[in-house]
């Protein structure tokens, strides 16, 4: 289990996220949502350890995460950032086999061609990581986690990915294979925490939705408790209408302009 307790962090005298606390339990998978700005990525970057927040605390199971190192961290939680920018010309094999290595796998190359074909990139050893597209280096990164945390659980408990916007540049058949991984590696006992934009899609895939405004957690529960009309209006701006489907339990989002138009 992943908490946080009271996390605050501050930059230029702004407060990017203000006392948030948060659980990321194993077998569920933790959606964050909320519009530009509201801290959501900031929050998922002190959850990882790449940033320390200005007050509160995060643990990983009893374990203070400013007392792990890189490498304890990097054997037991695996990062997908927003964007990668690579300045040499690595091949996407190269890129994957750095989380291979990072894993300390015995046949990292191996690992990472395992990898690439989870997320059908099966054949795109050789090519140039800066000549893909953006949807598909996306997935040669997240392809990079999975080379890096291969299975849910490690020898010390549940192991975690963090995966901030993995459907932003994607297809719409790719960005529901991808969230159906996770979704895997969740159901084997791992802890998940994706930052979508999709509404739809974090209402499908989110054991537990976390909804960010201006720095703080404003709703947190299920997709059925969270997403409520007024909620959707008070922290996007817009006229939300939330439907049901009964048989699924899924709730559904139909966005609605802020204004009706003329002539129609």
């Amino acid at each position: 289990m992943i908490h946080a307790h009271q996390i605050s962090v501050r930059r230029a005298r702004r407060t990017l996220v203000d006392t948030v606390s948060l659980t990321l339990e194993p077998g569920k998978v933790s959606v964050i949502i909320g519009p530009n700005g509201a801290g959501k990525s900031t929050l998922l970057k002190t959850l990882t350890g790449e940033i320390a927040a200005d007050s509160g605390t995060v643990l990983y199971g009893d374990r203070n995460i400013a007392t792990l190192r890189a490498t304890d961290l990097a054997a037991i939680r695996g990062v997908l950032p927003q964007s990668t920018h690579l300045s040499f010309p690595f091949t996407a094999l190269e890129v994957v086999r750095m989380g291979a290595v990072a894993h300390g796998s015995l046949d990292p190359n191996r690992a990472a061609r395992r990898a690439l074909a989870r997320l059908d990139l099966a054949g795109f050893d050789a090519r140039p990581y800066n000549s893909l597209s953006g949807g598909e280096q996306q997935r040669v990164q997240f392809a990079r986690v999975l080379a890096q945390i291969p299975t849910p659980r490690g020898a010390s408990g549940p192991c975690a990915i963090f995966l901030d916007e993995p459907t932003a540049s994607l297809d719409i058949g790719h960005q529901i294979s991808v969230l159906e991984i996770a979704r895997d590696f969740a159901r084997g006992g791992g802890i998940v925490l994706a930052i979508l934009h999709d509404l739809n899609l974090a209402a499908e895939f989110a054991d537990h939705l976390a909804i960010l405004h201006h720095g703080r957690l404003v709703r947190e529960g299920t997709p059925l408790q969270a997403l409520e009309d007024d909620v959707i209006a008070d922290v996007y701006g817009i006229r939300g209408a939330v439907g049901r489907l009964p048989a699924a339990a899924v709730p559904f989002i139909l966005p609605q302009a802020r204004h009706e138009s003329v002539g129609r």
